[in-house]
């Protein structure tokens, strides 16, 4: 098979034990969680093939995705990652109820992230965990802990109780923007504990329906982000749309210019096309690349949103639907191979 020369991979999941946080919480967190655990949200909903790897579960037990020196042999070398940025789990707190639990857990795994993972291996850079129930606690969280030298990024959930457009949220983008961030919005527990339904509807019946309407989630808030004017408050911040699919874009970018056109009255901030504030400050990574029979028929929807300067490598590791870089977009030139594989993350990352 055919593989980039180099490989960024943007979205790769380390897993830890509830109890590996344990000395990392102060009281009483650290009580709560030695008895009961974290108890964060999951999705809820079934996968007859579950969620991991099963190959990725450590010799010696534990969770798949938390042996670092696994993760190493299994990704890493065997598909010459450059770098691989560490997203972790922890961002579905958001979906509990306490939002000082929630900053405690947290900040617990960052530091977890610090000191257990960050430098065991020079590929690994981290993202830093945030919950997005208390932005104020979460910038301080994002001051406390951006200037770390392999965090690279930002991440919070996108299970939510409002759009994240939404000037409740500002905070967490202000930080983010003084630290030079990125910021990072991954999917996994919309429909569990506090946050609003996974889809425009209500709530699905099984697993597939929540694993395909993801997108729709994808949807809200990038619109939301771009028609409140974030990218005007703060003109350097970069969002990175994380295993959120692709091909819903283009249209997306169309139906909101459209309306713009008619409707900026009500928007008196953005000054541009919304199109425009996405191609300048949004990239999405790949995992899971929506596949067509017709391979063509991806390039083509690439040619309409600039795809080769806005997309990110990801595997998912060590996720059931793990792709491997070798696998996936071998249709595209080798130009934009090099930019979707490496040279996008490179740059938005500073690595």
């Amino acid at each position: 098979m055919s593989r980039p020369l180099k490989v960024i991979d943007a979205d790769v999941h380390n897993e830890q034990d509830d109890a590996a946080l344990v000395p990392y919480l102060p009281e009483p967190w650290r009580s709560r969680v030695a008895k009961s655990g974290v108890g964060y949200a999951g999705s809820g909903y079934y996968s007859p093939v579950g969620v991991m790897k099963k190959d990725a579960i450590p010799p010696g037990g534990g969770k798949a995705g938390s042996d670092p020196d696994l993760m190493v042999q299994q990704l890493v070398e065997r598909y010459d990652v450059e770098y691989a940025v560490l997203t972790g789990v922890v961002y579905n707190i958001s979906a509990t109820h306490d939002p000082d639990f929630a900053a405690a857990i947290c900040s617990a795994y960052n530091d977890f992230l610090m000191n257990e993972w960050l430098g065991r291996h020079p590929a690994f850079k981290g993202a830093l965990a945030v919950s997005t129930l208390d932005p104020a606690l979460a910038a301080r969280e994002i001051d406390r802990v951006g200037s770390h030298p392999d965090i690279v990024e930002v991440i919070i959930s996108s299970a939510a109780r409002m759009p994240l457009g939404h000037r409740f949220y500002h905070p967490i983008y202000e930080a983010a923007a003084r630290n030079g961030l990125p910021i990072a919005v991954h999917p996994g527990a919309e429909g569990a504990g506090s946050s609003t339904a996974p889809t425009s509807v209500g709530y699905p019946a099984r697993y597939i329906e929540w694993h395909t309407n993801l997108s729709q989630t994808f949807m809200a808030h990038l619109v939301s982000i771009v028609t409140e004017g974030v990218f005007v408050k703060y003109p350097e911040l970069k969002l990175v749309l994380v295993e959120g699919g692709v091909s819903w874009l283009p249209p997306l970018m169309w139906r909101l210019d459209k309306n713009y056109k008619a409707l900026r009255s009500t928007v008196p901030w953005l000054t541009k096309l919304p199109s425009q504030y996405i191609r300048e400050h949004c990239f999405l990574t790949t995992q899971p690349i929506e596949e067509p029979e017709n391979p063509q028929h991806l390039i083509d929807l690439f040619n309409m949103f600039d795809a080769e300067n806005m997309l990110l490598y990801s595997s998912d590791y060590p996720h059931w639907d793990f792709d491997d870089p070798g696998m996936i977009l071998r249709k595209l030139s080798p130009e934009a191979k090099q930019k979707i594989f490496y040279d996008n993350a490179k740059k938005l990352y500073k690595l």
